[in-house]
């Protein structure tokens, strides 16, 4: 909240600064200083009743910056209307600019904010405390999940299961009570919310006796139903009765949205090819002055629907690495279907820098103006259409792409099985914001270089 006070203070005096070219302007009998500490509370109690301070929206999702944008609308027809109402006419330029400037600044700040907390929470600190509620077993994915999201801030410290025969710990959770005792565990454990999971014994009658049970004591109570691999905006809660139905909307894999992905991928590879010319130039003489091979290696790849198409990459291995494949297959470090070893002796010393830096992937951008991939998406993997076996198969229902959420988690350092986890989240809940996400989150990763070898 002071945050935002100092930006929208900062960005309404700018703009009263920027229209009248001095601080002290008036309009009829008022300050316009006066004009904007209105405007400027209004702002800051309209964030505050719109939830915008609520310390469970901080740290992760949309949900934080959605509030933000929502309650700035709602102070702009606020002040608009109040204008009117008093019959002040304040400049429309002061109005309109310390809107757009306040609204900029305030969302640069959030989100500088976000990456503090974010590191903090990576530390161990400033997270929610909270106690589990279910089976051991539902517990223990529970944890796995939450360990894995740490920038979520949510740490599990306890768990009350069913049965007083359960194990004692649950993925190194302590076993605290049970569920006849959940608040006051709770209060004792001075937890912010209760996690309530699936069990056979949990019903609507125990969650409702739950809720009650911690009426009064300032602990939120969380529903994490048993529904893995969907996202939230393909979610949506239908209150009918007494009941809060979700609706899980299907995967969409073509219509409007798809149209417009297609065109960002293209408008993005064409620009990104212009742009990088001469980087693209410099890489290939580089390799090609090396060992007198060719600039570029393609490869035969798997596409949508198991179409074969060929990749385009720049060389990073000696001219016969195809036939010394055979001779290092023992020594794979990979699983599943991938091949991987950390120090392949077929890598040339430029491209083993290329691989660091991840330049080698760049041709494929004339890929997704050919439209063999698309800018995010799974990676096309150098195996028969066969190999693509049961629901792994359904990376094949849209374009591989040149980065993705398998190579923002890790790349190389991944397991087959979470690869294949992280692609089949996107297909099934892919969107254009998750595309820019993805986009932004592999700058960062290459800067990091993680996994990349």
């Amino acid at each position: 909240m002071v945050l935002d006070a100092a930006v929208i203070a900062f960005a309404l005096a700018l703009a009263i600064v920027s229209r009248f070219g001095e601080i002290g302007a008036k309009q009829g009998k008022y300050l316009y200083l006066e004009i904007a500490a209105v405007y400027g509370i209004g702002w800051i109690a309209t964030l505050a009743a719109s939830g915008a301070y609520e310390s469970r929206f901080f740290g992760s999702g949309p949900e934080e910056y959605k509030r933000v944008i929502a309650a700035s609308i709602r102070t702009l027809v606020l002040v608009a209307f109040g204008l009117y109402v008093v019959k002040l006419d304040a400049a429309r330029v002061f109005v309109g600019g310390a809107f757009v400037l306040g609204l900029m600044m305030v969302l640069v700040g959030r989100y500088l904010a976000r990456l503090w907390l974010v590191r903090q929470r990576y530390q161990g600190r400033l997270t929610h405390r909270l106690l589990a509620v279910g089976a051991p077993s539902s517990i223990e994915g529970l944890v796995k999940e939450l360990t894995d999201q740490p920038h979520a801030g949510l740490t599990i410290i306890g768990a009350c299961t069913p049965g007083v025969d359960d194990d004692t710990t649950v993925s190194g959770i302590q076993r605290i009570g049970t569920l006849d005792n959940v608040a006051a565990v709770a209060q004792a454990m001075q937890v912010d919310a209760v996690i309530v999971t699936s069990a056979a014994t949990i019903n609507p009658r125990v969650i409702r006796e739950i809720a009650w049970s911690l009426e009064g004591l300032s602990v939120d109570l969380i529903i994490a139903p048993a529904l893995s691999g969907v996202a939230g905006p393909r979610i949506t809660m239908r209150p009918i009765g007494g009941l809060a139905l979700l609706h899980v909307d299907e995967p969409s894999f073509t219509g409007a949205r798809r149209a417009m992905k297609t065109g960002i991928d293209w408008m993005g590879a064409a620009m990104g090819l212009f742009v990088l010319f001469p980087v693209l130039l410099a890489i290939g003489l580089t390799i090609r002055l090396t060992d007198n091979g060719p600039a570029l290696y393609r490869q035969t790849r798997i596409g949508q629907a198991g179409r074969e198409f060929r990749v385009f990459k720049f060389r990073t291995m000696y001219t016969d690495a195809d036939h010394r494949l055979a001779e290092l297959l023992d020594r794979n470090e990979g699983d599943g279907l991938l091949f991987k070893i950390k120090d392949d002796p077929r890598v040339t010393p430029v491209g083993r820098w290329l691989r660091r830096v991840s330049l080698d992937e760049l041709p494929q951008l004339l890929n997704v103006l050919l439209g063999h991939m698309s800018l995010v998406g799974p990676r096309p993997l150098p195996v028969m259409d066969t190999a693509f076996q049961g629901h792994v198969r359904r990376r094949l229902l849209v374009k591989p792409g040149i980065t993705g959420l398998w190579q923002i988690s890790g790349r190389s350092n991944v397991s087959w099985d979470e690869a294949v986890r992280l692609d089949l989240h996107y297909v099934e809940n892919w969107s254009i914001a998750l595309d820019l996400t993805i986009l932004a989150k592999t700058v960062a990763a290459v800067a990091r270089r993680d996994g990349a070898y």
